[in-house]
């Protein structure tokens, strides 16, 4: 399926190409340009979302994963009374029954909030396989060390984040599916 992005701009945030739109067919880039002409070319056939004054950028690459995802508990929104919102580490931590089950179910909410924050990489490995279980079925890249250039260009995996300003995530596309939307 086309889907044709309408942005105020495509590009990395100090290069940003203003008027700029594109159109993800299945897994990868189709094409990157002009929105008036992508429409033209690609809107009969393509459904269109519009993100409004958002920009289209390459996704954030999380070097940080590890440490987020196996050395932090991150709360059910059930237990927000008793143990709040924010992660929890070290003593905090070490006081929780942490069976398998609670570090699959903490991993996939601490996988939702990066893929709210635009991330679409994570550096790895994973060792808990609760943990990397959760973060293989999230279909999230995991990566050993920092991955090569994240592309905006047709024919790349289309990997993107939406932002409005202020650095709102609006949407976290990973290989052309839409695996967060913030409306």
């Amino acid at each position: 399926m086309l889907t044709l992005h309408r942005v105020r701009g495509v590009g990395p945030s100090e290069d940003v190409a203003l008027g700029h739109a594109a159109v993800v067919d299945g897994t990868r880039f189709a094409a990157i340009g002009p929105y008036e002409d992508l429409l033209a070319a690609y809107g009969e056939r393509a459904r269109v979302r519009d993100w409004g004054d958002g920009i289209l950028t390459p996704g954030r690459f999380e070097p940080d994963a590890v440490a987020l995802l196996e050395s932090a508990y991150w709360p059910d929104p059930r237990e927000a009374d008793t143990l709040g919102t924010e992660p929890l580490t070290g003593p905090a931590l070490a006081a929780l029954d942490m069976t398998d089950t609670r570090w699959g179910a903490s991993a996939r909410r601490g996988v939702q909030r990066l893929l709210a924050t635009g991330t679409t990489a994570l550096a790895g490995p994973f060792t808990h396989p609760a943990v990397r279980t959760a973060v293989a079925r999230s279909a999230i890249k995991v990566v050993t060390g920092p991955p090569a250039q994240l592309r905006l260009a047709p024919g790349a995996r289309a990997n993107f984040a939406i932002f409005a300003e202020g650095e709102t995530c609006l949407a976290t596309s990973i290989e052309g599916r839409l695996v967060f939307r913030r409306r």
